[in-house]
């Protein structure tokens, strides 16, 4: 991955994942969390196991983040945007599209 696309990747990480770390991790410990999203075999959910990295995300300096960390975010990016236009019409504060989009670091109501 080259600079530029670290840059743009970086960018629109930070605009889309508006929940703090500390935030998504009580986040992802409330059981709205755990019963989100699609599991795998009764497992945990492919959105909760990645706001799980998410928040190791956060928690990383910029310049120690490697090429897979990038592309995990360019994932959530991806995953929130289409998520995004997807929006249920009415009120959606206790919603499972919320708590998927929360899964991966975003708070539609935020």
């Amino acid at each position: 991955m080259d600079d530029d696309e670290r840059k743009r990747t970086w960018s629109e990480f930070g605009e889309l994942v508006n929940m703090k770390p500390a935030d998504l991790e009580k986040w992802l410990a409330s059981p709205e969390s755990e019963a989100a999203g699609q599991h795998k075999d009764g497992g945990e959910s492919t959105g909760h196991a990645s706001g799980r990295r998410i928040a190791e995300i956060q928690h990383t300096r910029k310049s120690d983040l490697t090429d897979d960390d990038y592309l995990h975010m360019r994932k959530v990016v991806g995953y929130v945007r289409r998520h995004l236009a997807q929006r249920p019409s009415g009120d959606v504060r206790e919603t499972r599209w919320r708590y998927s989009l929360m899964n991966w670091g975003h708070d539609p109501l935020a």
